[in-house]
């Protein structure tokens, strides 16, 4: 595993271009590879078809073992068709049939493309078919023709080691783990800044406001980046990783000067691009996970990204919360780069590439450039990868309207998706809003005549105040999982047996109770924080890690509400959302410094709660009248 996964990974993509493909090759660059299908043109298969299919089952037998429920009609009205020794027979139809169901479902899930509730529906069915898949004996996959008789470039078999979604648990593992801790990364250099605030005030006699500039330039930017990232790791010729490390790279570069600088307008500027170069991991995170878990398993898999990405934000002031105070507030940048310097080493290093377009294109380019070096340039020019097809009717324009202008049209257009926008918007501005109230409740207080007088802690004991979050985050976790694991998960089987996906808004119902919890849970807050230290520190804390769990919640069934509404236009769905909520989190960075000086934390709190009151009326009636709105969308899977 690891010669291939250092192969795979940008370390190794270089070391091939440097060698010109002498080290780390591919099986097809090698010369005692054997092509499995002749169908490829390349040197004859070590066995027939016949021979390596001598247990294929009957079509009958492929039914009961694959639960394939349309396999015997689509195998006895396909045509007979020459199989590898040139002879015609029933078990090479069985293999022709079985091997496009079985070459679909162990490819990566592109909901994406499912414009309809039934194709939906089928991509469901399908990481269904394929757990029972990977209990059976490997299959040599036989390859599609397109309408020009051009030959698809596939799998070679159903457990294919190229194909992600059949990489041992090690090794998906490996790659989950680098994306977690690339996200937590990204995601504490945004805060880790807080603690620095006061001292830049100080400094360059700046107000509150103006030095919350290098939280809420960062916020922006990551979310104006994700409109960027996201839909140019989906290009196959490009793929995942590119995005990756590239930015990630610039990221790394940016944060020296950041480090050194003394001019504070010049600071906000490259805090801006710091945070756009590190969008890529909220942009194409989930992405990647999709990469190589089934449609079942990713809901578990997104839990844990998503946690890693609402936990960074608590952790920045932890980390920088003792040190900035004595080692000076350009601290809190180096230990950004100290943080993600080894990162960086270890995605070069040890991160694959996950996106199956972009791995079988490359594979179609390696037996192309072998057929051609043996002097088969018809059969070389036969070979084409499914995403070459896609991507050549790929224009500048497409991708802009598709990324850029429909997200906005649909916005506009969808009252349902318009709400969402908005809820999760003022979600995360609430959310961010705390990096500006925590002060004020947990360290020196309001002045005079409010009743707030804070607890006196100082900023390191403020940042583990922070560290409340972590805590809702791992209780919002284990939640979640619990109801995928024993209601979300069954549930969907049970509807998938009878040839049924079930609503959308059924997957809503965790959000109905946690919408309720977030008010209270902000009211908790407000008016205990608002008496400190009269009340124990303990008990507004307990109203952050109550409303910490209730947004993540939120978060996560809204997020499966859309990609299953609006599979479609889920990908630039879910860009054009982190769009908006970077930008009203960064709003809310300057709004709330006034708004808790001006009303208190009690009626500011109040306030903020009330907002989220209208997220509650919202949340019901998308769960009550949501399958009417859809079938009223112009948008909507149908």
């Amino acid at each position: 595993m690891v010669p291939d996964v250092i192969r795979d990974a940008p370390f190794g993509q270089i070391v091939r271009f440097v060698t010109r493909n002498k080290v780390f090759q591919y099986p097809e660059e090698k010369d005692d590879w054997r092509c499995p299908r002749a169908e490829y043109g390349a040197d004859r298969p070590t066995k027939t078809l016949s021979e390596a299919s001598t247990n294929v089952p009957t079509p009958a037998t492929e039914k009961e073992k694959l639960d394939f429920p349309d396999a015997p009609n689509a195998l006895s009205s396909a045509p007979t068709r020459p199989d590898a020794d040139g002879a015609s027979s029933a078990a090479s139809v069985t293999d022709l049939e079985a091997s496009r169901i079985l070459s679909r479902i162990v490819s990566r899930p592109q909901i994406s493309r499912a414009q309809t509730q039934a194709s939906l529906t089928e991509a469901y069915e399908d990481a269904v078919r394929q757990e029972t898949v990977k209990t059976q004996p490997s299959r040599t996959l036989i390859p599609e023709r397109t309408a020009d008789n051009r030959i698809l470039v596939t799998w070679y078999t159903t457990d294919d080691q190229a194909n992600p979604q059949n990489w041992s648990q090690g090794k998906k593992a490996l790659v989950i783990m680098q994306i977690y801790m690339y996200t937590l990364a990204i995601y504490i250099a945004g805060a880790i800044y807080t603690p620095a605030i006061p001292t830049l005030i100080e400094k360059y006699d700046i107000s509150p406001t103006v030095a919350s500039l290098g939280l809420s330039m960062y916020v922006l930017a990551y979310g104006l980046g994700a409109l960027v990232f996201s839909p140019m790791s989906e290009i196959p010729i490009i793929g995942r990783n590119p995005p990756y490390i590239i930015t990630f790279f610039i990221f790394l570069i940016i944060t020296i000067p950041l480090g050194l600088i003394n001019n504070f307008a010049g600071f906000v500027v490259l805090r801006f691009f710091q945070g756009f170069f590190g969008s890529p991991a909220l942009a194409t995170g989930g992405a990647s996970i999709t990469d190589v878990y089934s449609l079942l398993q990713m809901p578990y898999l997104l839990t844990g990204w998503a946690g890693a990405a609402t936990a960074g934000p608590a952790l920045g002031p932890m980390i920088s919360g003792f040190s900035v105070p004595v080692e000076g507030w350009h601290w809190s940048m180096w230990e950004i780069l100290w943080l993600g310097g080894p990162i960086f080493i270890s995605l070069m290093i040890c991160l694959p590439e996950t996106s199956s377009p972009a791995i079988l294109l490359q594979r179609a380019q390696r037996l192309r450039k072998r057929l051609v070096a043996q002097g088969k340039h018809a059969e070389a020019a036969q070979l084409v990868a499914q995403s070459e097809i896609d991507q050549a009717s790929m224009t500048v324009a497409d991708i802009a309207k598709e990324n850029l202008l429909r997200p906005f049209q649909i916005n506009i257009l969808d009252p349902a998706v318009a709400f969402t926008s908005i809820y999760i918007g003022l979600i995360y501005g609430i959310f961010y809003s705390f990096f500006e109230c925590f002060p004020l409740v947990y360290g020196a207080g309001l002045p005079a005549p409010s009743i707030t007088r804070g607890y006196g802690m100082n900023l390191g004991e403020q940042g583990l105040i922070f560290l409340s979050v972590a805590v809702g985050v791992a209780i919002a976790v284990a939640i979640y999982i619990w109801y995928l694991h024993y209601h979300a998960n069954p549930a969907l089987r049970a509807q998938l047996a009878k040839g049924q996906l079930g609503a959308p808004e059924t997957r809503l119902v965790p959000g109905l109770y946690a919408s309720v919890l977030a008010p209270a849970a902000l009211f908790m807050f407000a008016w205990t924080g608002f008496n400190s230290p009269d009340i124990h520190w303990i008990v507004p804390t307990i109203g952050i890690v109550l409303f910490v769990v209730a947004i993540f919640l939120v978060f996560q069934v809204i997020f499966i509400y859309l990609a299953l509404t609006y599979p479609m236009y889920s990908a630039s769905l879910f860009a054009m959302n982190d769009a908006v909520r970077s930008s009203v989190a960064a709003g809310s960075i300057h709004y709330s410094t006034p708004l808790f000086h001006t009303l208190g934390i009690g009626k500011g709190g109040s306030l903020l709660g009330g907002l989220m009151v209208m997220g509650v009326v919202g949340i019901w009636g998308l769960w009550l009248k949501g399958s009417w709105l859809s079938g009223k969308s112009r948008f909507a899977a149908k």
